[in-house]
């Protein structure tokens, strides 16, 4: 289900079953010379750091190394002299996630040391990532850094078992050096581990302390996100060196993740007969402790009364178990008062085959080029439209939609440019690029980071998103990918005016004379076409053998639109009318209920007019009810 169907592309051109072929036939273990054993590899500009550093293959520091020992658990992770504790966390994560260790780790009973097949071991190891939307192939030899015969950065807890450390190499390997690790966001990680997508939220903040609204909102988000099988980690920060895995008053542990394995509602145990009356449901959280000790020891903790409120029957009946050591539960009023950030990256499952498909997903390859493809942010008024520019749809009601702005860098060291992105409602037919500013839905927070994520809840329509950096004239590459529950239609909008209309492929096409924008903003009076509620009444929009949908209204017979509900035509002739037909949704079949003509043929900005409506035919009674719509209509269609 989580398979990709393209090979992965191999990294510093280097393919694995070559180099293990060619190591075999020759009788010598692999030794890699694109990242090889000195201390450029290390650390950055090659300045020494740690004194006395040999590397070493796993045979030279245990008996009997193993690739894995009893598969992987989320205590198997240790951090060494390196900041990257949130690629430890990451790894942590995934741990305890088996269907993903096949992208990653692939074919790991090949790759294994075994006593059974001794020249399947050639020292050298390949492992996967997911990087600017490609998943690639990184190959390392096995000798590992030491000092005095013992691993200096990753290790396990079993002494014999090596996935971790060589995991580390490999993505090591990927942005240059080990150093290169040091300091990052758990969400990177999750993000090149799975190819998903990955938010961080920040909950000592007035939005979570202060609102139990919100509180409750994130739960449910949290608790959405854990049924369609994210990843999920929350942390305290260590604010130094000392504070790193110091404990808090309750237990908890600076400087590491947690895993979030559960989210749930319990019952308190009433009053009465077998406790029926007055049971309060709470919301909880099931987290682990990747050290598998140091558990949370405050209320709803195992221990404490809070807890044996919760009666057993409940907690079978809830799921509200504990399935390995170190896993503990939390009120989630508790979790947000002493966690300091939640990450959630997001799994998409994109494949046809899967019962358990999740995404639709909408994906731009770009870059910001100066000068007429880099406007900066919205502050830049008069060049931010002036930056690439993405169109999607919603088709359903209302939808959850992910965004995610990733800036294309290979060298963790080199600062991030500071990005984000504006989001605005647009015509259901556009396909040209804006030229003026429409309403602005959302932006992003902007910031230097390697990417920038928000979830939205939209309506169904046509949207635009436009990515930028802070500042314009910056040159940069990057990856958008839009994601919804339904079809989104997406499309790169590079036209800055329309195409010549008519004619084969372009040729002896008629140019565009005007374009024209009719915005819906009501209708009356139309005719019952049912005893409850009236009509469900939907709009059919027609101009030069083009025909949008405005999408269905329930229950009314006064119809108004409140959202931007919107077509944009260019019409190769001024007089052409533009038709609004409204028809009533049925099950069986939709009946017509009139319709509208609207000339727009004269220059014109938002002109409100109310139109009559007439038969389908042009000798048909005249129905009921009238139209309200604004009309601009411009010559210069550029300036749309």
């Amino acid at each position: 289900m989580l398979g990709f169907f393209n090979q992965p592309e191999p990294f510093a051109d280097q393919k694995y079953k070559d180099l293990k072929a060619q190591c075999k036939e020759t009788g010598q273990l692999f030794i890699d010379e694109k990242f090889p054993t000195n201390y450029h590899s290390l650390f950055t500009g090659g300045n020494q750091k740690i004194s006395n550093i040999q590397w070493k293959r796993p045979g030279e520091i245990s008996e009997k190394p193993k690739l894995f020992v009893e598969g992987t658990s989320s205590g198997d992770v240790h951090q060494g002299q390196l900041g990257n504790c949130w690629f430890v966390a990451a790894t942590s994560c995934l741990a305890i996630h088996k269907a993903l260790w096949s992208k990653i780790i692939p074919e790991p009973d090949e790759q294994e040391w075994n006593d059974e097949k001794p020249d399947q071991y050639q020292g050298i190891f390949h492992f996967r990532f997911w990087r600017h939307g490609i998943w690639v192939d990184v190959v390392i030899d096995d000798q590992l850094p030491t000092v005095n015969g013992k691993l200096i950065f990753i290790s396990s807890q079993s002494k014999n078992e090596y996935w971790s450390a060589l995991l580390e190499k490999a993505y090591a390997k990927l942005f240059g050096s080990y150093e290169a690790l040091d300091g990052g966001g758990l969400e990177e990680a999750l993000v090149d581990f799975t190819g998903g997508v990955a938010e961080t939220v920040e909950l000592q903040t007035p939005e979570y302390l202060e609102s139990e609204d919100n509180r409750r909102a994130l739960y449910e988000v949290l608790k959405k996100a854990i049924n369609q099988k994210s990843l999920m980690a929350a942390a305290i920060p260590a604010e130094s060196s000392e504070e790193m895995e110091a404990r808090t008053d309750t237990g908890l542990v600076k400087g590491h993740a947690y895993g979030i394995t559960e989210v749930k509602r319990a019952g308190l145990e009433g009053t009465g007969l077998f406790g029926m009356f007055n049971q309060d449901k709470i919301n909880m959280i099931r987290l682990r402790n990747p050290w598998g000790k140091h558990e949370w020891n405050g209320r709803f903790s195992d221990s404490s009364p809070e807890w044996q409120k919760i009666s057993e029957s409940e907690r079978k009946k809830m799921g509200l178990v504990f399935e390995d050591d170190g896993e503990f539960w939390m009120h989630f009023d508790d979790f947000c008062k002493h966690f300091v950030t939640v990450s959630v990256c997001r799994v998409v499952n994109q494949s046809i085959f899967s019962v358990n498909k999740t995404w639709e997903e909408g994906k731009l390859h770009s870059a910001w080029v100066p000068p007429m493809l880099a406007g900066g942010c919205a502050n830049y008024k008069d060049t931010f439209l002036k930056n690439p520019q993405f169109a999607f749809s919603v088709t359903k009601t209302e939808d959850d939609v992910l965004l995610s702005l990733e800036q294309k860098t290979t060298d963790r060291a080199k600062k991030n440019e500071t990005i984000g992105f504006h989001v605005f409602r647009v015509e259901h037919n556009r396909r040209t690029r804006m030229h003026e500013p429409l309403p602005v839905i959302s932006s992003s927070k902007f910031k230097n980071s390697r990417s920038i994520f928000m979830r939205l809840t939209l309506s169904k329509g046509r949207y635009v998103v436009l990515p930028c950096t802070f500042d314009p004239g910056k040159q940069l590459e990057f990856l958008l990918r839009v994601y919804t529950d339904e079809s989104m239609n997406p499309l790169h909008l590079t036209l800055d005016s329309p195409e010549t209309l008519g004619g084969f492929c372009g040729l002896c096409g008629s140019s565009v004379q005007l374009g024209a924008r009719v915005r819906f903003v009501r209708a009356h009076g139309l005719e019952k076409q049912d005893k409850v509620g009236g009509a469900d009444p939907y709009l059919l929009v027609k101009c030069q053998n083009e025909t949008v949908r405005i999408h269905t209204l329930y229950d009314t017979v006064d119809p108004e639109w409140k959202e931007l509900e919107s077509v944009l035509f260019f019409k190769t002739k001024a007089s052409t009318p533009i038709t609004v037909e409204i028809w009533n949704k049925n099950n069986i079949r939709d009946t017509f209920m009139g319709k509208a003509i609207v000339l727009a043929s004269e220059p014109c900005e938002n002109k409100a007019m109310e139109l009559p409506l007439h038969g389908a035919k042009d000798n048909d009674p005249q129905p009921p009810g009238r139209l309200v719509v604004t009309v601009t209509v411009r010559q210069d269609v550029d300036t749309f």
